[in-house]
């Protein structure tokens, strides 16, 4: 799934609760978590600083010499692995 199709999805999803953003607004959304090629997104700038960013149930973005690893959290594990949903 690239940014797009991401951003898409994620617009129909909050459509289903009743609220409305269009795929261009989650994709700026995205853009300003995530980063792009031009700018760093607030999660890059947080791992700059040292700091762990944690999304509670998703999971946590570390810095490992100097690499990115998420640590899946207890929902995204669930979920991938057939438990729920």
């Amino acid at each position: 799934m690239d940014k797009n199709a991401l951003a898409e999805a994620a617009a129909r999803k909050i459509a289903g609760t009743g609220a409305e953003l269009a795929p261009d607004q989650v994709g700026r959304v995205i853009d300003a978590l995530f980063g792009t090629v031009e700018r760093p997104g607030v999660i890059a700038e947080g791992l700059k600083r040292g700091e762990s960013v944690t999304v509670i149930g998703f999971g946590a973005f570390q810095l490992d010499d100097s690499v990115v690893i998420l640590r899946p959290g207890q929902a995204l594990n669930e979920y991938v692995n057939g438990n729920v949903g």
